[in-house]
């Protein structure tokens, strides 16, 4: 039994070891999947709160970046608004009151709106809220009355603010108030309608409506296009009309007022009349913008349902210090025309063919004052003392017609022969590249150079040859009917300008009478070939001088006089000595009597104002366009680069073609051409520069020796026998590296022969006393080797070549700098020797094989250092 027992025990306690076995496993299961679970939902939770946070984070950015943008784009549509609001409201017609200051528009821009509040729109800054008036619309504005008011004061201040004086005529219609509501603008002397009145004013505003569209014919749908189309001041004054109707008048209307009213409602604008409406009812109409103000804010029909919160009216004091200072400008008259003024509304639009004509200022009424160029009158004579205006008056001129006729139409030619540079600001500048496309040529500093004045009219007379020969060949005796004729060949209108033209014809020398000859020859043919003059001139004596030759002055039909001008008008025709300064007498009778037209002067000089339109007119120029030849007379002309050897100078045969050119300095004509010295195997193809200025000497040696060597093959020999030109000749012998240098130590004279032309270079030869000089001038040439050399007296090259009673034969051609005329007898042709003068950086050449009298040149600048 105790066995079995505790067998049974044994299984008993077996099975119970099994089962707590199997219990502890399957509780280490249900642990271990309890933890998994845990551990799942944790990953769960911070996956969810991961997520969550990644979303709020990627919603808040995308939020971020919207109103990133979203305030980005505001910003730069409020900028764009804001500058377009700036460039439709400029000055006076959208500046705070704060800031606020009458201003002018420019010439020809149309009416741009008017301030009157902000807009504000989200963070944005606020924006100005603008309207239309003048040009556009009328007005009708409706709410509390004390707001209102103070709506249409700030409206008409900025009107009249921002436009000339004189260019509004304002009328108010004040029943109640009897004019007071407006009270401050009474200096203006606007028209008060009282009690009553509006009939009449209604039927006077539909008349002046009725006489404007007569006037425009159905040329011009509008006013503002007859304005826009015609320079100068507007042809009829915008009618600015505020009717601040009362009760008693909206009641009182009658059915004629009306249909008055709704007539000037359609067909105001068009003829410049704006209503300013408070208290009556108009009629729908495209031209009406209606305003509606609530809580000193409004709403209108252009905005839309965007708010304006109104500025504060404009304080009483400025009002009144505006209007007295606009009333004082009124008495005064118009403000004489500016420069911008004398525009067209159409760069180079304009024909000369029949003429030219352009205005240089207005009349005390502010019309323009036009002045015409043609047959009749051909020619323009300008005259008034120093510091009269003549040179503001040319400026105008030439700005007016520059405007109107483009280079194919007008050509210019500027000569200044006073001291200074006028006719700088036409040419291209260190500071200003551009130029006025019409001037062909100009002339500054010239007052010492009257050779250059005599270069231009031979010129001009050679196109007048040019042009007649044209005409003759077309049967048609004007330039008109050439052009006419042929369109292809396109003949500008040439105008020359001299100032102080007395200059040139002074002295009773070869340069003034072949200078009278050219002008009158000029004066005479040349209106029928479009070639014109203008001479001006602050000396009676010179103008005097013109009356002293009939056949010259009687060309000169058109005549300007400046204030305190003598000689220019008629004896009897004393208008010159009673005008003011600024203005100037037009007459195209030839001074008579009775056609005088008195214009006023704009302000010319301003340089800014001048550039800016220069520019715009260089910017249009035709393609081909070559800037203008410019002669200054202070300036030294550089020895260009192409009469420079580019390279060692070359060995070889002699040069194919004409004979070798020594280039000795710039010629005094238009074209700037160099003289040239022909070095052929003739005899006395020698060249001797005579005088004591080392510097210009050693500059006229050195420009002939290179511009020899650029040309070709060429052997030098360079003789220094002055200590003073040692440094310039070193510089060419540097610049010759084939060059033999002999100096007084080793100097003769007899060279041997070469196979290519030589060419013997010789500073202060007078120096040597060597006899073999004499045989090198007298034989060399034909042998082909030439001298260039520097003697510094005409005695001294006398006794290298002999002494007294020798010939100059060996000396073919001269270049003479501070030699006096006399002294240069014996090498002229005429006894006596030639009219000359010397003067810094100008000398006198001649080759007896060319010349048959000397002409003057200008030394090139070699060396910097000799200037």
């Amino acid at each position: 039994m105790v066995s079995n027992r505790n067998a049974l025990v044994a299984v008993v306690r077996q099975e119970l070891a099994e089962a707590r076995g199997s219990a502890r496993a399957l509780l280490a299961a249900a642990e271990s999947a309890r933890g998994e679970a845990q551990n799942r939902r944790r990953l769960v939770r911070e996956a969810y709160a991961t997520c969550l946070s990644q979303l709020t984070a990627a919603r808040e950015a995308a939020r971020n970046d919207v109103q990133r943008r979203f305030q980005s784009e505001a910003t730069r549509l409020a900028g764009h608004l804001r500058g377009l609001a700036t460039s439709s409201a400029g000055g006076a017609a959208g500046a705070p009151w704060r800031l606020w200051s009458p201003s002018e528009p420019d010439p020809g821009s149309r009416p741009g709106l008017l301030r009157i509040g902000a807009i504000t729109f989200e963070e944005t800054a606020a924006l100005p809220g603008l309207i239309p008036l003048l040009d556009a619309v009328h007005l009708h504005v409706s709410g509390p009355s004390p707001q209102v008011d103070d709506l249409i004061t700030g409206v008409l201040l900025r009107a009249l603010g921002s436009t000339r004086a004189g260019d509004v005529h304002l009328t108010v219609y004040d029943p109640e108030n009897l004019g007071g509501t407006l009270a401050p603008f009474a200096p203006l002397n606007p028209t008060f309608v009282g009690p009553g009145g509006l009939g009449s004013l209604l039927d006077d505003l539909a008349d002046h409506i009725c006489r404007v569209n007569e006037s425009l014919g159905g040329q011009y749908p509008t006013i503002a296009e007859l304005a826009a189309a015609r320079p100068g001041p507007r042809p009829e004054p915008w009618k600015l009309v505020v009717l601040l109707a009362d009760r008693a008048t909206s009641v009182e209307m009658t059915t004629a007022q009306r249909a008055q009213l709704d007539r000037i409602v359609r067909t105001g604008v068009a003829c410049g009349v704006h209503l300013v409406v408070r208290g009556l009812a108009l009629e729908d109409d495209p031209t009406v913008e209606r305003i509606v103000v609530r809580d000193r804010t409004a709403t209108c029909d252009s905005l839309g349902s965007l708010e304006i919160k109104l500025d504060p009216p404009p304080p009483p004091e400025r009002i009144a210090a505006f209007c007295r200072t606009t009333a004082e400008r009124l008495r005064a008259g118009p403000d004489p025309a500016r420069l911008a003024d004398l525009e067209p509304a159409e760069f180079w639009s304009e024909s000369s063919i029949h003429g030219l004509v352009a205005p240089i200022g207005d009349s005390t009424d502010g019309t323009l004052v036009e002045v015409p160029l043609g047959d009749d009158p051909p020619h323009a004579l300008i005259g008034g003392p120093s510091g009269s205006g003549k040179t503001n008056l040319i400026y105008t001129w030439l700005g007016s017609l520059a405007t109107r006729y483009g280079p194919e139409e007008l050509a210019l030619y500027l000569l200044d022969f006073k001291e200074g540079v006028s006719f700088a600001r036409y040419v291209p500048g260190p500071r200003d590249a551009s130029w006025l496309p019409q001037v062909r040529l100009a002339g500054i500093n010239v007052n010492g150079d009257r050779e250059f004045g005599l270069a231009m009219l031979r010129h001009l007379s050679e196109e007048l040859r040019l042009r007649a020969q044209a005409a003759k060949r077309y049967d048609a005796g004007k330039l008109a009917e050439l052009r006419a004729e042929d369109p292809g060949g396109h003949w500008p209108r040439i105008v020359a300008v001299i100032d102080e033209f007395q200059v040139l014809l002074d002295g009773r020398d070869a340069v003034a009478d072949e200078a009278v000859t050219l002008l009158e020859d000029l004066a005479r043919r040349g209106r029928s070939q479009g070639i014109h003059l203008i001479l001006a001139s602050q000396d009676v004596a010179g103008i005097q001088a013109l009356w002293g030759r009939a056949g010259l002055i009687a060309q000169f039909t058109l005549r300007i006089a400046l204030p305190k001008a003598r000689r220019i008008l008629a004896d009897d025709n004393l208008a010159a000595a009673v005008i003011p300064r600024f203005h100037a007498v037009v007459n195209t009778e030839s001074g008579m009597s009775g056609a005088n037209r008195i214009v006023r002067l704009p302000d010319a000089g301003d340089r800014n104002v001048w550039r800016g339109l220069q520019r715009r007119l260089w910017r249009d120029r035709p393609a081909g366009c070559e800037p203008p030849r410019l002669f200054d007379g202070d300036a030294v002309p550089r020895l260009p680069e192409t009469l420079r050897p580019s390279g060692r100078v070359p060995s070889g045969t002699e040069p194919v073609g004409s004979s070798p050119g020594a280039v000795l300095g710039e010629r005094i004509d238009v074209a700037a051409q160099p003289a040239r010295l022909r070095l052929g195997r003739m005899p006395g193809r020698n060249l001797a520069v005579l005088g004591t200025r080392t510097g210009e000497a050693c500059d006229v040696l050195a420009a002939a020796a290179l511009s020899l060597a650029a040309q070709g093959p060429a052997h030098f020999s360079v003789m220094c026998l002055d200590v003073a030109a040692g440094p310039a000749a070193a510089r060419l012998v540097a610049e010759l590296p084939s060059a033999d240098w002999y100096d007084a130590g080793d100097v003769h004279f007899d060279l041997g022969p070469h196979d290519v032309p030589h060419y013997v270079i010789g500073y202060a030869l007078d120096a040597a006393r060597d006899a073999g000089l004499r045989k090198l001038l007298t034989d060399g040439p034909e042998q082909r080797t030439h001298v260039l050399g520097w003697w510094r007296s005409v005695p001294r090259l006398r006794d290298d070549l002999g002494g007294i009673g020798a010939r100059f034969d060996a000396i073919g051609a001269w270049v003479a700098l501070d030699v006096q005329g006399a002294d240069l007898a014996p090498l002229h042709p005429q006894p006596g020797g030639p009219v000359w003068y010397p003067r810094p950086r100008r000398a006198l050449f001649f080759d007896r094989s060319v010349h048959r009298t000397p002409e003057i040149i200008i030394p090139y600048e070699v060396n910097s250092d000799h200037t």
